[in-house]
């Protein structure tokens, strides 16, 4: 392996100690990208967000899960570059490729990943204005094309080839090294065993098919061990019925304050925790105390929760953000008190995908099409298995309860 770097240019001689994967080297030359102020903001911005009022332990950051995806694609890549992927790296595309793993959360500001669905851009075009804008002469020094390593992190830059196919795939695919990194590190700062990965079982059973990075039929158990892993993380982690009162609360605000026009995206991008909280501070842009509550650890209680049903109006109505707002304020009425509305909070998390469409070497299929109990209507359900339709107020969660349900047309005993 160390040949197949050296013939690619690159050695890895810098430390940096990781709790998780323990010694991480990169080469020297992408350390002034690792020192940037871009980079360092990272360590400012938790991976987690709120899911430390659970899980206390869960107080890591950004800045180590990238340290992390970079070492997991050193690895994958470097076990390719045994099986053939010689033929397609080559030595500038395999800079740009660490360092577009290394720097891929780069766009992130705080709760991005709860805040899809409003009108705001995605992180991964985020981070491709950075690399191709403040960090490119750092790039550029490191004998890194910014434009390629900004088009490998956003697929919706123009670009085609296979080399910029093949580390596309290999970024962002069912065992990219971005899930790698975040299932098993956040399973070890939450001090559960749910989202622990073998990867060195991943590392040996990888290949090529096509150009494509693939899987062996023995290594298809990696994929098994990513989806249900995944599944039970978000059930009992990042969709926690915790975590998602923070969150929602949270929502509700920013989108609140973008509709009156008293926050704009663009003061959004690139903050880090406490700018966020500072901005959102005040009347002006959280009336309510939303955000301010979910700093101080003053989450909502929720008192009606219902599975997805896609026949379900009730559902319906709150899947659609537009009509969310008034559906609150009619709950509000509904659980409060003459002349004293409670303060409520709808949430319904957004659709998940738990990708399976990887090539499986030497049988012209991909993992889908296995035998296996992961049928493609097996993962469907999963993403409905997740998603529950909360309904979180001020009030007392008992009594609550009975409002909400009367005011859903429900049975006041359904749960």
């Amino acid at each position: 392996m160390d040949a197949n770097w050296a013939s690619l240019g690159l050695r890895f001689t810098e430390p940096v100690r990781d709790p998780l994967w323990k010694n991480i080297l990169l080469p020297a030359e992408f350390m002034p990208v690792v020192e940037s102020p871009q980079f360092v903001q990272l360590s400012r911005i938790m991976q987690l967000g709120p899911a430390q009022l659970v899980y206390p332990g869960a107080t890591h950051t950004r800045r180590a899960h990238s340290l992390g995806v970079f070492e997991m694609a050193r690895r994958i890549l470097g076990a390719l570059l045994e099986r053939g992927a010689s033929g397609i790296v080559t030595p500038a595309g395999s800079r740009a490729f660490l360092m577009a793993a290394l720097c891929h959360d780069l766009g992130h500001f705080p709760y991005a990943h709860s805040l899809k669905e409003l009108p705001l851009a995605e992180h991964e075009a985020l981070t491709a204005r950075r690399l191709a804008g403040p960090l490119a002469g750092a790039l550029s020094s490191a004998g890194i094309d910014p434009g390629l390593a900004a088009a490998i992190v956003d697929q919706d830059l123009p670009g085609d080839g296979a080399e910029l196919g093949f580390y596309r795939a290999l970024l962002s695919g069912v065992l990219d090294p971005d899930k790698l990194d975040y299932l098993n590190r956040d399973a070890w700062a939450c001090g559960v065993p749910y989202g622990l990965q073998d990867v060195d079982f991943v590392l040996q059973h990888v290949g090529l098919e096509d150009g494509r990075p693939g899987i062996s039929a023995a290594g298809s158990m990696a994929v098994e061990g990513v989806l249900f892993s995944k599944y039970r993380m978000y059930r009992a982690v990042y969709w926690h019925k915790t975590v998602r009162s923070a969150t929602a609360m949270i929502k509700k605000a920013v989108s609140a304050a973008l509709a009156s026009g008293s926050l704009v995206p663009d003061m959004l991008y690139g903050l880090d925790d406490a700018g966020f909280y500072a901005l959102m501070a005040g009347p002006e842009r959280d009336p309510d105390s939303l955000v301010s509550s979910v700093a101080a650890g003053r989450l909502l209680k929720p008192c009606l929760e219902l599975p997805w049903d896609g026949a379900n109006p009730a559902c319906l109505r709150a899947a659609d953000l537009s009509l969310r707002p008034a559906l609150e304020a009619e709950l509000s009425i509904a659980l409060g008190e003459p002349g004293r509305p409670a303060l409520v909070v709808v949430d319904l998390p957004e659709p998940i995908s738990f990708e399976s469409d990887l090539p499986v070497l030497g049988t012209g299929s991909g993992f889908s099409a296995l035998a296996t109990v992961f049928r493609p209507e097996t993962v469907a359900a999963f993403s409905r298995a997740l998603r529950v339709l909360r309904v979180y107020s001020d009030r007392d969660p008992a009594r609550a309860h009975a409002a909400a349900a009367e005011a859903y047309g429900l049975p006041t005993g359904s749960a």
